[in-house]
């Protein structure tokens, strides 16, 4: 998963060593709403015993509908030396299944100095298209991180979780079913290599990027990893995905007390999509 939000690194930095006023609190938690219950699956089948038993089960009854609708909010916040920077995120997601799936996201940015911009987002054949703003389109390859950290696609936590192996615990009732991946505080050469790690790195990178503009110098090795955890969520009867959540907080060295980083981003299922998605008029031809 990707967030589509970026953290005023440099602004923040400035701040801390100016001695401007800052923002009085971090991003606020998402919203979680409840989740409308599914119809029951009636199958026969035997039951599900294993993490990937009701991942398989799950990409089986998402592939089902011919879209799905999701709602998305999410945070991202520094903390430096007390003073704050972040932003939060919400948007609506069209997501259509099969090979040549496609997505369309509409959202909104508000950062935590009150100004808000608007965000859309498309995937149609490999391609990724971002507007911000009053900005031109630009598209790129999904495999350009700049367009791939734009793109929230929720049914992405199907293939994350099952190359996770392993790592996924797995807690099963006749409410829920919840496939877990987490990593306990520590310093990031002895976590690297898990792959909900990789994902919380990947999440950072924009932000460290700003921040070592700024003179930020601390090298990657000496960044701690507070906390870095994925949930999915499924219907215990439809297998439906019904939520799936992604935290990390790390921290970076910098003077004596640091730079504290926080993201949390939370998809849920709002129901089956019936519609296509198009691209609007202007979006094919915008620079690459």
């Amino acid at each position: 998963m990707r967030t589509p939000l970026t953290a005023t690194a440099a602004l923040l930095l400035s701040a801390a060593l100016t001695g401007c006023a800052a923002d009085d609190a971090p991003p606020a938690e998402p919203s979680r709403p409840a989740a409308a219950p599914a119809p029951v699956d009636s199958s026969s089948a035997p039951a599900p015993e294993t993490s990937a038993d009701f991942l398989a089960l799950a990409e089986k009854a998402m592939a089902a509908q011919k879209g799905w609708r999701f709602t998305v909010k999410g945070s991202e916040g520094l903390v430096l030396q007390g003073r704050t920077s972040g932003a939060t995120y919400s948007a609506t997601v069209h997501r259509t299944t099969g090979a040549s799936w496609a997505l369309h996201s509409v959202g909104s940015i508000r950062s935590s100095k009150g100004t808000t911009r608007s965000e859309a987002v498309y995937v149609v054949d490999g391609v990724g298209y971002v507007k911000d703003g009053d900005a031109a389109w630009r598209h790129g390859p999904l495999t350009d991180p700049e367009i791939a950290d734009k793109v929230e696609d929720p049914m992405a936590a199907l293939d994350a979780f099952a190359d996770y192996g392993d790592a996924v615990t797995l807690t099963a009732s006749d409410r829920s079913v919840e496939l877990r991946v987490r990593t306990t505080s520590a310093a990031l050469p002895a976590v690297r290599d898990q792959g909900v790690v990789r994902k919380a790195l990947r999440e950072l990178a924009p932000t460290l990027e700003q921040l070592r503009a700024a003179g930020v110098t601390a090298p990657e090795s000496g960044i701690t990893v507070e906390r870095a955890e994925e949930t999915l969520v499924l219907n215990p009867s439809t297998y439906r995905i019904t939520s799936h959540t992604f935290r990390c907080v790390l921290r970076i060295p910098y003077g004596t007390q640091g730079i504290r980083y926080a993201q949390e981003v939370t998809e849920r299922t709002a129901g089956p999509y019936t519609g296509a998605v198009a691209l609007p008029e202007g979006a094919a031809t915008s620079a690459l």
